[in-house]
């Protein structure tokens, strides 16, 4: 038996492995937006806050959770100013051109557009070139299932 094949026989094994257990991102997202985070915190606060089930709103089939009355208020007169781009759907895969949930401690706001990704390390990816991703991303949207 040739041990140059044998010695790699373990790395083989271990790739097996890791692809066997490998689970891909869901599709699909919970109804309830941002995972419960509220929308308007996120340019009001260094760290977005969790809303609350009493303060909710609704827009584009999602429900959204507020901290408070007045950050429902503010929502529910112009929710397209804190409204997650693209539904809440992860912006580096809109790019890409699928959608997936997101980690709603992965965003950034850009141009006063509140954008969330996947996981951070995608978000790092996303931050790499973001203005290109954006454009990518809005030419996807429309056609996006």
């Amino acid at each position: 038996m040739n041990w140059r094949v044998f010695s790699k026989l373990p790395l083989l094994v271990a790739s097996l492995f890791v692809l066997m257990t490998f689970v891909p991102p869901a599709l699909a997202k919970s109804p309830l937006a941002l995972t419960g985070y509220d929308p308007v915190s996120y340019f009001q606060n260094n760290r977005p806050s969790k809303g609350k089930a009493e303060f909710t709103a609704h827009h584009n089939g999602l429900t959204y959770q507020f901290a408070n009355a007045k950050n429902r208020d503010a929502f529910a007169s112009n929710p397209a100013r804190f409204a997650p781009q693209y539904d809440g759907y992860c912006a580096y895969g809109v790019s890409r051109g699928y959608k997936v949930g997101v980690d709603p401690l992965a965003y950034k706001v850009v141009q006063g557009k509140l954008y969330v990704n996947y996981s951070r390390s995608v978000q790092r990816t996303w931050s790499r070139d973001i203005p290109g991703y954006i454009a990518k991303a809005e030419k996807n949207w429309p056609t996006l299932e």
